[in-house]
């Protein structure tokens, strides 16, 4: 296990005190590894888990070359002699075949099938026309056969037609180790008949706030006193991600109460979140007992919101100190702390991607430090992504994080963007 020196020896252009933002996500992903433990768990329980091992599909899907749709399936060989002189096609048809069982009869150069959707495609069919490109003509003479025709090239050989394991093939890989199991994945092990999964466990996190002048809810106002909002935002960002929540709490400016969460904190969990205490001029109990009890780096990251934060292990738990004011408390979770908990939990999805959206206004920013401004992304009528910055984007307008549904990203070199100019966009849906 390396220690955070040795760790920051590889790191080209680790600075502590003015730390670049791509420098602390590469500082996490080589801090962090992931849990190893795993368990098998129902269809039922699996949605948002990581798989811990490959799902080989156990069957084809679909099983069979089967029907795209409601039509009439033949040999795809006789459009070719239809196109020759460019005439209608013109098939007998010589019975129905429906979803759920083979049809066992036999079908003839000049003939067809009458076929329902998903029903299986006799061997020596491999074509189906829509029931609406055809005219059928009944038969007039009792016995005889319906007839349908349908004109000259509307369809080729082949089409619409589901072949044996175009979807997958049995003993392929359906979904591979890592994969975040969403209702999608839950529909697709159901497919193939899969009952039970292994995933990784869950990943235990422990979280407290710190400070004298952080109230409890159900405590009555007192002057200087704030109510802890960042308790109940990590509780919430930690669920959503899946983990095994361990609520410490607020814990107060005191040595002997700030040792004992920490101690208890890393002997139950995988990793320890705390906000406030990190700051200069704060009270310096919260980080002599990170010292004290583990292997801590403090920094002060190029960024806006969020500048100090402390990182590290206490025991075998990594460690995320972060700062005290609310939004700076879900910016940095969103852009550090996610994504290495993702990389705990065995997760092969971390980074949360950035996606391009124009700007409506221009943004002030300097070259030197990233920001992560507020913002609004909608869609344009030209189907694209347009973003508005909101208002104020102080640290501690909480209520700006409730308007937003995304960051705008403005890298470390980037400078003033103006009006129609396209910035990175990260959106919150499935994570604040």
């Amino acid at each position: 296990m390396k220690t955070l020196s040795a760790i920051a020896a590889e790191l080209e252009g680790y600075d502590p005190q003015a730390l670049r933002a791509d420098r602390v996500s590469e500082f996490l992903a080589r801090l962090v590894e992931p849990v190893l433990e795993q368990e098998s768990v129902g269809i039922f329980q699996a949605l948002g888990r990581v798989l811990a091992a490959d799902v080989i599909s156990p069957i084809s899907v679909p099983p069979h070359d089967n029907s795209a749709m409601d039509g009439y399936a033949f040999d795809g060989r006789q459009l070719q002699a239809a196109s020759s002189d460019a005439t209608a096609l013109v098939l007998q048809v010589v019975g129905t075949a429906l979803a759920g069982k083979a049809w066992q009869g036999k079908v003839e150069p000049g003939q067809c099938l009458k076929i329902m959707t998903g029903a299986v495609l006799p061997p020596n069919l491999d074509t189906v026309v829509p029931q609406e490109f055809v005219t059928v003509r009944p038969a007039l003479v009792e016995g005889n056969l319906d007839s349908i025709t349908m004109a000259h090239g509307l369809l080729q050989a082949g089409d619409n037609r589901r072949r044996l394991g175009e979807d997958l093939m049995q003993g392929q890989p359906a979904l591979q180790q890592g994969a975040l199991l969403t209702p999608a994945a839950l529909g697709l092990l159901a497919s193939l008949g899969i009952e039970r999964v292994a995933v990784r466990r869950r990943l235990r996190v422990a979280y407290f706030s710190t400070g004298d002048e952080i109230l409890s809810l159900g405590e009555a106002p007192r002057e200087g006193a704030v109510y802890d909002s960042n308790r109940y935002t990590v509780f919430g960002l930690l669920t959503r991600l899946g983990c095994e929540v361990i609520d410490l709490g607020v814990v107060r400016d005191d040595p002997a109460q700030l040792e004992a969460a920490f101690r208890g904190a890393a002997l139950q969990a995988d990793a320890i979140i705390t906000s406030g205490g990190v700051s200069v001029g704060e009270a310096d109990y919260t980080k002599l007992m990170m010292k004290k009890l583990g292997d801590v780096a403090f920094w002060k990251i190029a960024m806006r919101p969020g500048r100090p934060m402390a990182v590290g292990r206490i025991g075998q738990a990594i460690l995320f100190g972060l700062p005290g004011n609310p939004v700076a408390v879900m910016v940095t979770f969103l852009a550090f702390v996610r994504p290495a908990l993702l990389q705990m939990m065995g997760s092969s999805q971390t980074a949360a991607p950035l996606l391009r959206a124009r700007s409506l206004s221009p943004l002030r920013k300097k070259p030197g430090r990233t920001e992560y401004q507020r913002g609004i992304v909608s869609q344009t009528s030209a189907g694209g992504l347009q973003v508005s910055a909101i208002g104020n984007q102080g640290s501690g307008v909480l209520s700006s994080m409730v308007q937003a549904n995304g960051l705008i990203v403005l890298h470390h070199s980037q400078s003033h963007v103006d009006a129609g100019d396209e910035v990175d966009v990260m959106m919150f849906e499935g994570a604040l």
